[in-house]
């Protein structure tokens, strides 16, 4: 699988490595991050995204904040982390899992600090922590893939949608997990990933990861989907997600909404795979879930070719919130929620 982001040193030298996602399909270019301001920009501009590697980056990325700290005393030294943390929290609004890995990091610091912790052994308890999330995330990814290759059958074609893999993840990904674990289970699959305008997510991204895996993997256009589905060639549709409200509401990428709609209107089981830190439980519906407007040069000069005319008005949600009625099941590390509602999500989720 691919090896989306790692560490590499101790806590006040190490840095974090990562692939350079807006280089893929053409280019596997892995670039080092030795600062904070170097993880932001990383994600604001998606060179690393997905919600769980967003995460993952971000914990890392306050271990790079505080490297640079000098602080000798530990409560100084929290009031900075605290500062490092509200920066890298401004890179996106949407994928929950940023505020989560932050507030477990900074959690974990402060318990140490009230343990006696001193400055340098509170570096090492970030870098630890952070470890444990990039761990616990290649767990739960195995899990969602266990959990969910049961709902695919054998000769099934499924419609993905963005990139839910192991470029978005430590490890093989949340919706493609899925789709991998019921490969090795024995089943063949045919999956048609969406372009996913407007940076093409699926079609530089999915296609990519699952060529290099093998999988049998076609190309669509997002427009294409109603018709693929009209044809007979879809009996499936498994998404990720980048935050889940407790009613069940899914934000995800932009288009995700249209494709459950599609989706129900052709009685096709529309599944969303995601850990249980893409829960946001404080957030009744989806209603409250923030969506990121992103730069309209994306739309009008999409990889740098203008292609509107100058001066035209551009609406650019990265973002869209399939309600739960919509949702078939969601597939996470602690089994399937089905149906998708409040009581079944707090059942699950009990003790997180």
């Amino acid at each position: 699988m691919v090896e989306t982001l790692r560490w590499v040193g101790d806590p006040n030298t190490g840095s974090l490595w990562l692939i350079d996602q807006t280089r893929l399909p053409t280019e596997t270019v892995e670039i080092e991050l030795k600062t904070a301001e170097q993880v932001w920009e990383a994600i604001k501009s998606l060179r690393v995204r997905g919600a769980p590697a967003i995460g993952i980056a971000a914990a890392y990325g306050t271990v790079l904040g505080m490297q640079a700290v000098t602080a000798e005393d530990p409560d100084e030294w929290l009031t900075h982390l605290e500062k490092v943390s509200d920066y890298l929290a401004g890179s996106r609004p949407t994928a929950v899992n940023l505020f989560w890995a932050l507030d477990r990091q900074k959690c974990c610091a402060g318990t140490a600090r009230d343990n006696g912790a001193l400055v340098e052994e509170l570096q090492q308890a970030l870098l630890d922590e952070a470890q444990k999330i990039y761990e616990e995330d290649r767990q739960m990814c195995r899990a969602i893939g266990r959990w969910g290759a049961d709902l695919l059958l054998d000769n099934t074609g499924v419609l993905t949608h963005c990139n839910a893999g192991s470029l978005a993840t430590a490890d093989y990904g949340t919706a493609l997990a899925v789709i991998y674990a019921a490969e090795e289970a024995g089943k063949q699959l045919s999956v048609y990933a969406d372009e996913t305008r407007p940076l093409l997510q699926g079609a530089r991204l999915t296609a990519w990861e699952l060529q290099q895996q093998g999988v049998d993997v076609t190309v669509i256009c997002d427009s294409m989907a109603a018709q693929v589905m009209r044809e007979g060639k879809i009996q499936a549709v498994v998404t990720g997600a980048d935050r889940i409200a407790a009613n069940g509401d899914v934000a995800n990428k932009i288009g995700t909404y249209q494709v459950a709609l599609v989706a129900a209107a052709h009685e096709i089981p529309f599944y969303v795979a995601a850990p249980s830190s893409t829960f946001d439980l404080t957030l009744a519906s989806g209603d409250e879930i923030p969506i990121e407007q992103r730069d309209p040069r994306e739309i009008t000069h999409g990889f740098g070719r203008q292609t509107t005319p100058d001066g035209i008005k551009v609406y650019n949600p990265a973002f869209d919130v399939t309600p739960a009625h919509l949702v078939s099941a969601i597939i996470c590390e602690r089994g399937i929620i089905r149906p998708v509602d409040r009581k079944e999500i707090e059942q699950m989720l009990s003790g997180i």
